[in-house]
């Protein structure tokens, strides 16, 4: 078994060595430009167009992320990247699910018990009181019910907030009310909190608009940990100076990493943090891996195959 490997950035050594530790007998390298060996299988991120065009002897590709709108994007506009009926696999949670569930937690009770507004009083060297939020005035809402935003909206419901959850069809999530398509105005009437986590699709990209802000209670707060290209900076910096939203937390970002010169460096109301609200693990993403690499080679079903067309 050959196994091709890419990723732009990240440390290759653990998986050339993790891979076939798992598999006995596979043989794996890090693809290079001109590389044209052969190949059964590729374990990628972002990889190069000339990776995977014209490869007739791939039985499949995984990706090393829950996320694949990159690589969707690339076979939308040129599909002859990956030949017909190879199918592309994604990472289901693989230890990302609990970081998400961290993540959110945090930037969710920071704002609930106002440790943002206690920061700054604090760099004023202002010792006041602040009236507490109260759980029935602190609706959180939950955009997107996958593995991710699932585990997300059970574990805030488990705090006591009033949980909501929107996916594209309607869910069934104990503890957390939900929501289909179509019914997107009704679930962001009186939510004072929005985290995003759907999948970046034609349909989801600048979803994180006006439009959608001016359905949330006034002096919202928005966290997005799912992509960038979701939101609308231009939308959320008016949201921000009208008061129609009091903060955000954002984790990813149109363009990365974020350029030192972008005004929402400048913008106390923001917090950014660098896309690490969910971090790949290796190992436990190598165990996932290859868990359904062997099935898919023994004729098995294996889940996470992508639906190009939805986009995940």
């Amino acid at each position: 078994m050959n196994i091709l490997f890419y990723h732009p950035y990240n440390d290759a050594k653990p998986y050339l060595e993790g891979i076939p530790a798992r598999l006995p007998g596979a043989k794996i390298r890090v693809w290079q430009p001109g590389d044209d060996q052969p190949a059964d299988y590729a374990i990628v991120w972002l990889p190069p167009y000339e990776m995977l065009a014209g490869r007739k002897d791939l039985k499949a590709v995984f990706s090393l992320g829950a996320g694949v709108d990159a690589i969707v994007a690339q076979l939308r506009e040129r599909p002859e990247m990956l030949a017909s009926g190879v199918p592309l696999v994604r990472l289901e949670d693989a230890g990302m699910a609990s970081q998400m569930e961290e993540y959110a937690s945090a930037a969710v009770l920071r704002y609930f018990r106002r440790l943002d507004d206690y920061q700054r009083l604090q760099q004023q060297s202002r010792w006041q009181f602040l009236e507490p939020h109260s759980y029935e005035n602190f609706t959180i809402s939950v955009m997107g019910l996958g593995i991710l935003g699932a585990s997300v909206a059970q574990r805030l419901s488990s705090f006591g907030f009033s949980v909501r959850g929107w996916s594209r069809s309607k869910k069934h999530i104990d503890g957390v009310t939900t929501y289909s398509a179509e019914q997107l105005p009704e679930f962001l009437n009186q939510t004072r909190l929005i985290v995003n986590l759907l999948p970046r699709t034609p349909d989801t990209q600048g979803i994180l608009n006006k439009a959608l802000f001016d359905q949330l209670q006034k002096g919202a707060y928005l966290i997005n940990i799912a992509r960038g290209a979701h939101l609308v900076e231009a939308d959320l910096l008016e949201a921000l100076d009208s008061g129609q939203l009091k903060a955000a937390t954002l984790d990813v970002f149109a363009s990365e990493p974020l350029s030192r010169q972008h005004v929402f460096w400048q913008r106390p109301e923001i917090t950014i943090t660098p896309h690490i609200s969910a971090i790949t693990q290796p190992q436990t993403t190598m165990d996932q891996i290859c868990s359904r690499l062997l099935a898919f080679q023994a004729g098995e079903p294996i889940s996470g195959i992508v639906d190009i067309i939805k986009g995940y």
